[in-house]
């Protein structure tokens, strides 16, 4: 009997055995701890799997990633030489989208304006912006950027979209390469950090680049926090040069208590969220993946740590 071993401190072993088991007759599904013949494991599900957990499985014919983002894999030499798929449901790019949606209307409502008048108790009337005449720059045009881009476009803003490589999306201006950085970044009144964490992107976003968005810019980060200067970005958020920020992701997560991101009333903080894996959604994609590998058939989603994605 094959079985397929679990590993993830955030995820939900319940849920997803409970999901996945009525797909996966011919499997059991258990915890890594509760392993009991590791020559039986063929598949994995995993999240961030610790240094060395793939060694006792030696006969593991998949690897599942428990999230769309796979850079928790880039750089390590303990994997094993077998196809990685990342989960790709359409409830993670409608729960990703929705997320930015919020954001970007957030600003474009000038809402944190708002909730300062609250605070103080004053009547503060500003007359609501046309979208389209709010430039949004969607950093990253992969699964989860487009279709976040397409959204940001169906609400009427003016959407531009960067990529390392050419892409072509209906209703939305696309440039490519390092040499149409700049410019980009000088035309985006919101941006919102979509890349993927790769040895390309880590780091991308320095001061010099934070300084190309226009003063008062708004900034949205939902890829990884290693793709921006985080403290390049913090004193630009002190000094107004970026009047906003929405950050789900950090430099190093927790973000500790005494970081001074905390503390900036400028400043949105959420706590890597922006889109999950949903087990409902996903067992389906799942399921398929690991029958298509137990025939021996090309698998669907299939990622590339060396390249980090």
């Amino acid at each position: 009997m094959s079985t397929l071993v679990f590993y993830s401190e955030f995820d939900s072993f319940e849920a997803w055995s409970a999901l996945l088991a009525p797909h996966l007759p011919g499997v059991r599904i258990c915890r890594a701890e509760t392993v009991q013949h590791p020559d039986e494991v063929h598949y994995a599900l995993a999240w961030k799997p610790p240094y060395g957990f793939f060694a006792p499985y030696r006969n593991l014919k998949l690897l599942v990633n428990l999230g769309a983002g796979v850079d928790s894999l880039v750089g390590r030499d303990d994997l094993p030489a077998i196809p990685i798929v990342r989960l790709s449901d359409p409830d993670m790019s409608r729960m990703m989208a929705g997320y930015v949606l919020f954001a970007v209307l957030r600003y474009a409502r000038d809402i944190p304006a708002f909730e300062r008048a609250q605070r103080e108790q004053r009547w503060h009337y500003l007359h609501p912006r046309s979208p389209s005449g709010i430039r949004v720059g969607v950093l990253g045009l992969g699964e989860l950027g487009a279709y976040t881009a397409q959204e940001l476009a169906r609400q009427g803003f003016d959407v531009r979209g960067w990529s390392r490589t050419p892409k072509a999306i209906a209703g939305i201006q696309c440039c490519n390469g390092l040499v149409s950085l700049n410019d980009f970044l000088s035309q985006s009144d919101i941006l919102v950090v979509m890349l993927p964490l790769t040895p390309q992107t880590a780091g991308l976003l320095s001061a010099e680049r934070l300084s190309r968005l226009p003063a008062g810019a708004a900034f949205i980060n939902v890829s990884r926090g290693a793709i921006v200067d985080q403290a390049a970005l913090t004193e630009a958020l002190r000094a107004g040069q970026i009047a906003q920020a929405t950050l789900d992701v950090f430099d190093r997560e927790p973000l500790p208590p005494d970081d001074p991101l905390w503390r900036m009333d400028n400043v949105l903080i959420t706590p890597h969220l922006a889109s999950v894996a949903i087990p409902a959604s996903a067992a389906q994609q799942v399921a398929d993946n690991i029958q298509r590998a137990a025939r021996g058939e090309p698998v669907n989603g299939q990622v590339f740590p060396e390249r980090g994605y």
